[in-house]
């Protein structure tokens, strides 16, 4: 087995490169939101509601990322590279064709998926507009997660980076071109990141078809390759749907917390904090990354004992970095907002919500971290019914904190405590079983 000292190099090999890989998202709309917040609080009010949309769609897709890097990682385990990019190519298809699917219903229905956010008035014209030409760049985003599983899968997650960074510099310089070179307003800022993920995008395809060709992998649609990835993705589709629906309910009662201009300043407020969260949390996941290529890896070969070894060393990363995260947030709490606007209530506002964000972050730490080494292990069945669990014992609090006229500091506080507590409670319960400890070269 492993020391210590190698399992954290093993360990943060994989996770610095994966995290800013895996923040391609958040990172694109961050960007987005500094640009944008500038030509208003209601454009970024509805930078905020596209983004939750959009982010929406993509997460119920993760499983292409997520599901490809344990299936991956246990071939590579059990010494069947051959099998494991042909695996990966099947992902890859299975990535286009929801990415086709799904494009042309977002652009037709964008107002009305706004509107069900609860976006109203000032707030669902520039939402709209963001989300009918943002949705061009859904099939490339699809396409990312799944090239970006395989490469993880063969523990190889510089690739993915590269190609995340090159897409956020090219998208940012992109952005202040067409927002305020062209005028464009938030459509160039739509315009931007299609035009930027569509080429992260083509890097990664490209690295996997040339690696499938050396290896003689098959790179045909492969039919009954692509139904049993779809199937072995349902429990993960699941998994997330509940994360995704907690998340637009958690938006949906600031929107309702609040009316006319106090609701475009809430809405504005829980847009930074939200992509600052998201940021932080995936800085979190970036650990959870390498427990699923880790994890995949060890239970391939059959290694039961380094699998709790390198489980229990990234819970304890996990929860100094939640820490370490907590501390930064709280401190730069005061000075955050400006970098997103200039409305004075927002700011105000802003505030105290990161405040409450910063207390949760070392619970989020061991929840990511967990996360991530269940779904290396396949254990996506658990994961699925958990999450219904802590969704129903979520969405009542929710509930009766906004019926009381519960504020979004009030929300937020029901996020990071309820929400976030149950998550904890749910996967350190499975953790300390057996159950999730399954060996062999298929994901179960």
């Amino acid at each position: 087995m492993p020391s210590p000292r190698q399992l954290d190099r093993e360990i943060w090999r994989l996770a610095v490169p994966a995290f800013l890989a895996l923040v391609a998202e958040p990172l694109f709309l961050l960007a987005d939101s500094a640009i944008v917040g500038h030509l208003g609080t209601a454009q970024l009010a509805g930078l905020g509601v596209a983004g939750a949309v959009l982010q929406t769609i993509v997460g119920l897709c993760v499983f292409l990322a997520y599901g490809t890097t344990a299936s991956v990682a246990r071939r590579i385990g059990a010494g069947d590279q051959r099998g494991a990019l042909a695996q990966g190519i099947d992902g890859l298809w299975l990535a286009m064709v929801i990415g086709v699917l799904v494009t042309l219903p977002t652009i037709l229905l964008a107002r009305p998926l706004g509107q069900l956010v609860g976006a109203d008035g000032q707030v669902i014209g520039p939402a709209t507009t963001y989300l009918r030409i943002a949705a061009l760049g859904l099939t490339p985003l699809l396409v990312m997660l799944a090239a970006t599983g395989v490469l993880r899968g063969f523990q190889d997650t510089r690739t993915p980076m590269v190609a995340a960074i090159g897409g956020n510099l090219l998208n940012v310089v992109l952005n202040v071109a067409l927002v305020y070179g062209a005028g464009l307003g938030i459509a160039g800022s739509a315009i931007g990141s299609v035009i930027a993920q569509s080429c992260a995008a083509g890097v990664l395809l490209t690295v996997v078809v040339r690696a499938a060709l050396h290896e003689h992998a098959a790179l045909r649609p492969d039919l009954p390759g692509i139904r049993a990835a779809a199937r072995a993705g349902l429990a993960l589709v699941v998994r997330t749907l509940t994360l995704r629906v907690a998340i637009l309910a958690t938006t949906y009662a600031v929107t309702r917390s609040q009316a006319g201009e106090a609701q475009s300043v809430a809405l504005a407020a829980h847009q930074i904090a939200f992509t600052l969260w998201s940021t932080l949390a995936f800085i979190l996941d970036a650990i959870a990354i390498a427990a699923q290529a880790l994890t995949g890896r060890a239970l391939g070969s059959g290694d039961r004992t380094t699998t709790r070894a390198i489980t229990v060393r990234m819970i304890g990363w996990g929860v100094v970095v939640g820490v370490g995260l907590g501390l930064v947030l709280a401190a730069g709490s005061p000075l955050l907002g400006r970098l997103f606007t200039t409305d004075a209530d927002v700011r105000h506002l802003l505030v105290a919500v990161l405040l409450i964000a910063a207390a949760g972050q070392p619970i989020a730490g061991v929840v990511f971290v967990l996360d991530g080494v269940l779904i290396g292990a396949g254990d996506g069945r658990y994961l699925a019914w958990g999450g219904l669990a802590v969704l129903l014992a979520y969405l009542p609090v929710l509930a009766l904190v906004v019926a009381l006229g519960g504020g979004l500091a009030w929300v937020w506080a029901c996020f990071a405590g309820v929400f976030m507590g149950a998550r904890f409670v749910v996967l350190v319960r499975r953790e300390r079983g057996e159950s999730w400890l399954v060996t062999g070269d298929a994901r179960p």
